[in-house]
């Protein structure tokens, strides 16, 4: 059975995956939208956190803060997202998680896109972790390094020039994919072609059109991908499943689990 989980605020992680009957959760170790780690939003700490994880049979993963764009030109923005990165690993690595989801990132209107590939290699070649890092592609950004499965290559072609690679997974996101532009009946195939691995599938409906570039997240039925293309995909990059929706989200976790197969 594919394991299923959600993103839950980590001070309440271990009690809402119960509500949820989730077998897994995908938290921020700290505010996503700032650079500073402080200590870990759990009543007693990081042991405290372990524990009562591994009592509840929880995997754990973990998204990096939104702010971090190691594929930057801009040396205010990539030396910071990479001191942030590092930060995380670390941490992630003290709370036992998996993986650790990391946002493709983009570079500047003027910038050749490979200065950002070669970015990320650089980020990958420094950085030192056990944790995976996981790649998500992204909805929109005509410079994005994730958006499309041509930049999805090339990203993939420089960081396999680091130290480190082995250490690089992907995260495939339904919306993103969808509103990206990509066909999601030929996605999970695509990206596996192009990366070896798919070690994480973030399943969100999408509020908005095929192609449209909007990150908008809904819940399954209620969004503009058909159910069987979105059941499909999920089913076919045959990884762990976290669900990023609205709202409530045990319904979503029991429509997911009612149509993958066993």
């Amino acid at each position: 059975m594919v394991k299923i989980g959600a993103h839950v605020e980590l001070a309440g992680a271990v009690a809402a995956a119960k509500e949820l009957a989730a077998d897994q959760v995908q938290v921020f170790l700290s505010n996503p939208q700032q650079w500073k780690v402080g200590d870990l939003p759990y009543e007693g700490g990081v042991d405290r956190f372990r524990a009562d994880v591994a009592e509840a049979g929880l995997d754990v993963y973990v998204h990096a803060p939104y702010v971090i764009n190691v594929a930057s030109t801009n040396n205010r923005i990539r030396i910071p997202s990479r001191k942030l990165l590092q930060t995380t690993m670390d941490r992630a690595a003290e709370v036992g998680a998996l993986g650790v989801v990391v946002h493709g990132g983009h570079v500047g209107e003027k910038d050749e896109p490979a200065k950002g590939f070669d970015n990320w290699r650089k980020a990958i070649d420094a950085l030192e972790t056990d944790v995976p890092v996981l790649i998500e592609n992204t909805a929109g950004g005509d410079h994005s390094m994730t958006r499309r499965l041509e930049r999805i290559e090339q990203l993939w072609a420089a960081i396999q020039q680091a130290d480190g690679a082995a250490k690089v997974g992907f995260c495939l996101d339904t919306c993103h994919a969808w509103a990206g532009g990509l066909d999601l009946g030929e996605a999970a195939a695509q990206v596996r072609a192009i990366t070896g691995r798919i070690d994480l599938v973030h399943a969100n409906d999408s509020r908005d059109a095929a192609g449209s570039g909007a990150d908008r997240h809904t819940n399954f039925g209620q969004g503009q991908i058909p159910e069987a293309e979105l059941v499909a995909v999920i089913a076919a990059a045959g990884a762990p499943v976290i669900c990023e929706t609205k709202g409530a989200m045990a319904p979503d976790i029991t429509w997911l689990r009612d149509r993958l197969p066993a």
